[in-house]
């Protein structure tokens, strides 16, 4: 069973979009479009605190070894 990580090698913030797409198995580039697409079409904020949630409760991934 797959495990969602935040990417540590695919990120622009926390990796949280990066380690999502790599969950999902999409496009991490298209992913983020498409939140930054829906969160000024909605309302920022929800999108915002989310992400902070989120980047708090998803774990890097700890097969990534810096370097």
């Amino acid at each position: 069973m797959k495990k969602l990580y935040r990417s540590q090698h695919n990120r622009k913030v926390a990796g949280v979009l990066g380690g999502l797409a790599q969950y999902i198995n999409m496009d991490a580039t298209l992913l983020r479009v498409l939140f930054i697409i829906l969160m000024f079409a909605t309302a920022i904020f929800p999108f915002v605190l989310g992400y902070i949630i989120a980047m708090l409760a998803i774990p890097k991934d700890p097969g990534y070894i810096e370097g």
